[in-house]
């Protein structure tokens, strides 16, 4: 087992790994921007190091990180999500060091994180795919003569992309010559590759991921799936475990088909292999993470298994505990991304100062996040501040418990998602249990919840007339 572990990322994905490092006695080194030397998994690592200046480019430092690594004789990195991650230049700079690197192979993050080398790889191994180009489109004109032939809608979509940016629907001629431009530049800006390829549009489509494990000797196995389906403009809100959605039969043939997807790689480490999942019930492979997701812990809450410290267990040489038929899953777990930003105005960003902070708990209810009162919200980050996971043994009992966990959760200075998380869960067509990608734009009445803010603008003049009247 790895004695000492250095965590390239920040905020409460670091937080997260510390946590997985204390438990199995590894101690932990973290990395931060100057920005970040207040920052709460800097406290919470038994050692740090400045990284560099900059907010941003400092953790994209492979040279910088790889360094401190060996200076600080750590004999593993955890690139957490985001960042480096899924960079396959990073995990080979990482290996070439003598380090242990806590992920898949270089060929395998390169391999997935082209969408159209994973199209090709899939296919070839028999995995449905969406329809769509074997190969990156080299115009506008080509894209324009593909989805004539393709049938609208059709979706423009970023070959090295992921995480919900570099995509857009396009419905005629003109919005695929427009969008074509602006995708290329979305594409570059987020990935540094402006190559596109096109699918064919699933309409009303459900967003289904399966976690997958896979040990270094030849065992795979899946934890069952994620139903991620409400998200905006393709970035995940809420997530959820199990899919009501699905049927048991469905679960066992995706999940298979989520372990062949892996073996055709040779994948080891964790990972998700995501479909999207029509309204025949007919499931196409969309694209495979190689990484720790950012909703992991709802497959923790309903299997038990701790995916952080199977990842480092697995990077370390063991095999998996435990057989396919040994996995199981119990009750149901609802993931609510906790972000600084305005539902209100566009989910427009709310960096500031953290002027009231107090998290729920209770039975069934998990917090992890990185934020307490006083804390200074950067501009330079994700705008995902916290997430709160809870866990029921029925999805009627889960919501109930999200309502009562989301009215405990209180955060003020800064604006965040919290008040339309809230009139979500008290929604009839949440308590329903089914959603498609399109929710957020099938019910925007969910964005009226005034009624939420001025229940907390009643309670803080109440605290101050309070105050005022006892002559503090």
């Amino acid at each position: 087992m790895f004695k000492r572990i250095l965590i390239a990322n920040r905020g409460e994905c670091a937080i997260r790994i510390i946590r997985a490092c204390s438990e199995l006695d590894i101690e932990s080194v973290a990395v931060y921007s100057e920005p970040d030397s207040h920052a709460l998994h800097v406290k919470k690592a038994d050692q740090a190091v400045l990284i560099g200046p900059d907010p941003v480019k400092s953790y994209l430092n492979i040279h910088r990180i790889v360094d401190i690594a060996l200076k600080m004789k750590c004999d593993a990195i955890h690139p957490g999500y985001g960042f480096l991650s899924e960079n396959s230049d990073f995990a080979e700079a990482v290996i070439k060091a003598g380090i242990g690197y806590i992920g898949p192979s270089a060929d395998a993050i390169a391999n997935m994180g082209s969408k159209t080398a994973a199209r090709t790889a899939m296919l070839a191994a028999g995995v449905p795919c969406i329809p769509g180009t074997e190969a990156s489109l080299t115009s506008s004109d080509e894209a324009l003569q593909v989805a004539k032939e393709m049938g609208y809608p059709v979706m423009l979509k970023a070959a090295a992309g992921g995480g919900g940016r570099g995509i857009r629907r396009c419905d005629t001629d003109e919005e695929v010559i427009e969008n074509y431009a602006m995708t290329q530049r979305e594409a570059m800006a987020a990935f540094g590759n402006d190559e596109l390829f096109m699918e064919k549009c699933i309409l009303e489509p459900r967003h289904i991921e399966f976690q997958i494990l896979a040990d270094s000797h030849g065992h795979i196995v899946h934890l069952f799936e994620r139903d991620c389906s409400i998200q905006r403009r393709n970035q995940k809100l809420i997530e959820i475990a199990p899919s009501n959605y699905i049927s048991q039969e469905l679960r066992e043939r995706m999940g298979a088909v989520a372990v062949q997807a892996a073996k055709a790689v040779n994948y080891v480490n964790a990972g998700t292999v995501e479909f999207l999942v029509d309204k025949n019930h007919d499931f196409f492979f969309m694209e495979m993470n190689t990484r720790l997701q950012v909703e992991h812990t709802i497959t923790e809450a309903i299997t038990g298994v701790d995916i952080v410290s199977q990842q480092i267990r697995i990077a370390a040489g063991e095999a998996l505990p435990f057989t396919q038929e040994e996995v199981s899953f119990k009750g149901h777990a609802i993931e609510f991304r906790i972000n600084a930003e305005d539902p209100q105005n566009g989910f427009f960003p709310t960096p500031g100062r953290i002027t009231r902070y107090y998290s729920p708990g209770g039975p069934g209810v998990r917090v992890d996040g990185c934020v307490s009162s006083g804390y200074e919200i950067p501009p330079h980050y994700d705008s995902m501040c916290a997430k709160l996971t809870i866990w029921a043994p029925t999805w009627e009992h889960a919501v109930t418990r999200s309502q009562r966990a989301l009215n405990e959760y209180d955060i003020r200075g800064v604006k965040t998602t919290l008040p339309f998380y809230r009139n979500i869960a008290q929604s009839d067509v949440f308590l329903a249990g089914q959603f498609d990608t399109g929710f957020m734009e099938q019910y925007p009445e969910l964005l009226n919840y005034k009624a939420f803010e001025a229940r907390e603008d009643i309670a803080a003049a109440v605290a101050v007339a309070i105050a005022v009247h006892a002559g503090l």
